[in-house]
């Protein structure tokens, strides 16, 4: 340990903390990504969900007459 400078040792801890860094910004990327992905498909069901409803309410109307 005598022999290598002091600055090898703050560049390995550079390069840990620049990884953890990089991984937390990834986790995080993740979760906003599933997030959307949530939003997205919550709002694609609701289009179905109008749809159906939308095809019911003309099929008892055909009913009727």
């Amino acid at each position: 340990m005598l022999g290598v400078p002091w600055w090898v040792f703050v560049m390995i801890l550079l390069i840990f903390v620049s990884g953890y860094m990089a991984f937390r910004g990834m986790v995080a990327e993740r979760k906003m990504e599933q997030h959307f992905i949530e939003q997205e498909g919550e709002v694609y069901m609701e289009r179905l969900r109008k749809e159906r409803e939308l095809k019911g309410r003309g099929n008892q109307s055909n009913e009727i007459t």
